[in-house]
């Protein structure tokens, strides 16, 4: 499939007819309030063209609707990085001005990117059908994130102890 290919699909079969003019559509804004409407707009256009796709797929062709939709998480997860280094370098900043521990900050920032991982492959598994897989995953994801955990436990622990009597 290239772009300018039309896809037609029906009940019995999908086939490529025509080709049609096309090109690159480069969509910039990444702050709030930096875009116009028009943009905001063909944005929604084109949520709206893809969820037709996925759901076309699934109906028509099911064992295809899985990779558009991993290909989908995947953009959604670059996209939701990008917006994710701004809030590391703000945290990091804090912590320097705090005097708070850097490797606590570390430790969190790695069970934050364990989560949204964990979330991703488990919503891929059950997409696909294989509920018993997502959940090994999550229970798999759960023992990583305590046992990173133990440091912070830890230290919070010996604070108590020092504060009490």
């Amino acid at each position: 499939l290239t772009n300018g290919r039309v896809l037609e699909m029906n009940p019995d079969e999908a086939k490529f007819t025509t080709s049609v003019q096309s090109g690159r559509v480069l969509v910039d804004g990444l702050g709030v309030g930096d875009v116009g409407n028009i943009v905001l707009r063909d944005r929604q256009h084109l949520s709206q063209d893809g969820l037709i796709i996925i759901v076309i797929l699934k109906q028509y062709k099911p064992e295809l609707a899985i990779y558009v939709s991993i290909i989908a998480g995947v953009l959604i997860l670059v996209f939701a990085i990008e917006k994710l280094t701004g809030i590391i370098n703000l945290l990091q900043s804090i912590s320097n001005k705090t005097n708070i521990n850097s490797s606590f900050l570390k430790i969190l920032l790695k069970i934050t990117g364990i989560t949204f991982i964990t979330e991703f492959a488990v919503s891929i598994c059950s997409d696909a059908g294989e509920k018993a897989i997502a959940s090994k995953i999550e229970i798999g994801s759960k023992v990583i994130i305590i046992t990173m955990s133990i440091p912070i436990i830890t230290s919070l622990l010996e604070l108590v102890l020092e504060i009490l009597p």
